[in-house]
Order: C-alpha cells, then sequence, then structure tokens
C-alpha cells in the first residue's frame, strides 16, 4: 500500500467559527501554492493570525504543502508555545519569521515566505526586482530587501527582519526567497503571485540577451500609486480560487 498522510481528527468543533473561516483559507493558501508549483517539498511556511487570540497558524513540518488541510495547522503563541499541534513539529525558521512580522506589524493579518526558482534568483541579484513590466511596477519603491545572515533559526534577527519590511507589503530575503505580508489570506496570496510573476519574468527578460526597455522613474512611480488604490488586493480573485481548489480536492476544508 502507499504511504499517505496520516488523517487529523476535525478540530472544527475545538475552535471558534472565527478561527474555522482563517484555517480554511489558510489551508487553501497552501494548496495554491502546490498548485503553482511555488512550495519547496516541506520547507517554506504561510501564517495567519488567530482572531481574538494572541497566537498564530502555521503548518505542520513534515506534511506537503498539498497535504495541509484546515485541522491540521499548528496553533502557536509569540512565545513558540503550541496551543494546538496538528501531529507535526513548528518549524523554527517559520516560527522566526512569522511571529516577527506578525508581532510587529498589527496591520498584517497574514504572511507567505517562499523559496521559488525565480524568486531565489531574483533574491540573488545585486539590484534586485526591476521595474520591467506593469506586474513588477506594483512593487517600485515598495519592496524591501533583508540580508542574509543564515538559517532563520536566532530569534534576534527578528528586530532586524520587521525593521528591514518597514511598512511594505513585499520583501525580498536576500539570497534566500521572497516574503509577502497581506492585511487577509487573500491578499498575501494576491501580492505573492504578482511578485512571483516579476520575478519570472525578469529572470526571462534577462535570459533574451538583448538591451532592456524600463519607464522614466516618473512613470513608474505614477503606475505604483494607481496600484496603491487597489489595495487591499485578493476579494476579488479569491472565490473563483477557492472554487477552482473545491474542484480539484476540497479536502483542504477538513
Amino acid at each position: 500500500m502507499p504511504d499517505t498522510a496520516p488523517l487529523v481528527k476535525s478540530v472544527r468543533k475545538q475552535v471558534s467559527d472565527e478561527e474555522w473561516a482563517v484555517r480554511v483559507d489558510l489551508a487553501a493558501f497552501y494548496r495554491l501554492v502546490a498548485h503553482y508549483g511555488w512550495d519547496d517539498l516541506t520547507a517554506t511556511h504561510l501564517s495567519a493570525r488567530v482572531p481574538g487570540e494572541d497566537a498564530f497558524l502555521l503548518n505542520p513540518h513534515g506534511l506537503f504543502f498539498d497535504e495541509i488541510t484546515a485541522s491540521s495547522l499548528v496553533k502557536i503563541d509569540y512565545d513558540n508555545n503550541v496551543l494546538l499541534d496538528g501531529g507535526y513539529p513548528v518549524n523554527q525558521a517559520g516560527f522566526t519569521i512569522h511571529s516577527a512580522v506578525l508581532s510587529g506589524r498589527p496591520d498584517v493579518f497574514s504572511v507567505a515566505h517562499t523559496h521559488t526558482r525565480a524568486g531565489m534568483a531574483i533574491s540573488a541579484q545585486k539590484n534586485g526586482l526591476l521595474p520591467l513590466s506593469q506586474t513588477s511596477l506594483r512593487f517600485y519603491n515598495r519592496v524591501a530587501y533583508h540580508e542574509y545572515e543564515g538559517v532563520a533559526l536566532d530569534h534576534s534577527e527578528r528586530d532586524r527582519l520587521i525593521g528591514h519590511l518597514g511598512t511594505h507589503k513585499a520583501m525580498i530575503l536576500r539570497n534566500h526567497g521572497l516574503l509577502t505580508a497581506g492585511e487577509s489570506v487573500s491578499e498575501a496570496f494576491s501580492l505573492l503571485a504578482y511578485l512571483e510573476k516579476s520575478c519570472q519574468l525578469q529572470i526571462d527578460a534577462l535570459s533574451g540577451g538583448q538591451e532592456l526597455q524600463m519607464p522614466t522613474p516618473e512613470v513608474c512611480e505614477h503606475t505604483a500609486q494607481q496600484f496603491d488604490k487597489f489595495s487591499p488586493l485578493g476579494s476579488r480573485d479569491w472565490p473563483g480560487l477557492l472554487r477552482k481548489l473545491d474542484r480539484m480536492d476540497p479536502s483542504f476544508r477538513d
């Protein structure tokens, strides 16, 4: 018999309606990251606050993203105490990164961190994200950078990480990957989708061997300000993304 992920007993009756709704959205986020190929085996992590509690939800470290369900998510507080586990340990680098952003930015509800091929490639380029397209102009002067310090296991890095993020909702972790911070799960996903596409486009454009055409700084800033008016993102696309997942495999709701 093939090995399968262990069944996790539903925690639906152990949590509030508000927490359950967030669990379903965050589990959907994990499934979407897997669907679009942005996952990295059991590495990387997505989080969301628990409404009304000083805690957040994180993936159980050992499940693949396409196995995660609403019930399997781990509830953890900001002192690294597990309040409701999903049968697996917590990714400690994930705790460091997500506890930093969620504790340091009260306006942020959900955080995403990935190690995609394109994201890591851009993170290794000295000039960072370039204003090459309408998609990337969303992040013009609106993406932060954090220098690489090693695997994020040192809790002292949290202060520097949140300091570098500042008021931005997107950050490139140098020599590491991407991070987005949204006012909702859907916004964190949308920002990640646009940032990932911007990185992919930059790699494609640079590989063409031709001189690059970029808009003027004035046009770049004008376009970024136009995108600012659309914030927060995600609410329009999210219901359709959930319908997509329901057609594929609705077990994320378990």
